[in-house]
């Protein structure tokens, strides 16, 4: 098991959707242990596979209070979000030193493939939403910032330009 590097911004592989994943192999088992070694060494709540390289549809989240609790997530897609909002201050590895406010649904249901390759479907709330929801972004090639008003986002750009 390995922390992988994440990928810098602007690298275009962050601008590109990732591809759909056939089946739950071994091969993508071991990639989601790598996300998970990477998420915990950063530390973080979730990471999708674009964020270190691997444009496949492969997330984790981990909102617990105690870790080891990783949902392990293929093909994710939101099936229901609540309409009450949630403001949470969003950051990403692959633009460190800058954050912003995002303010996503505060509840989901998210149907994806588990590590046993099952089809399910799972309620997300509080943190666990705003994660989820921000590794989806990143498998459709979205930035959290991307979220904000250009002017918003311009000036987190400069921000993050004058950090790195």
């Amino acid at each position: 098991m390995t922390a992988r590097r994440c990928i810098p911004w602007p690298d275009k592989r962050l601008r590109t959707p990732a591809i759909a994943v056939e089946e739950v192999t071994d091969e993508i088992r071991a990639i989601w242990r790598d996300m998970v070694d990477t998420m915990e060494a950063m530390p973080g709540v979730g990471l999708a596979a674009p964020q270190i390289g691997i444009m496949l549809r492969l997330a984790v989240v981990d909102a617990s209070d105690k870790r080891g609790q990783a949902v392990l997530l293929a093909n994710p897609e939101v099936l229901h979000a609540s309409i009450e909002l949630r403001g949470h201050e969003e950051a990403s590895p692959n633009l460190p030193g800058v954050s912003a406010r995002i303010e996503r649904p505060r509840a989901v249901t998210v149907r994806f493939l588990n590590s046993a390759g099952e089809v399910e479907e799972r309620d997300f709330v509080g943190l666990w939403a705003t994660s989820v929801q921000h590794q989806i972004d990143h498998l459709a090639g979205r930035m959290y910032f991307d979220r904000l008003s250009k002017m918003k986002r311009d000036m987190l750009l400069r921000r993050a330009k004058k950090a790195g």
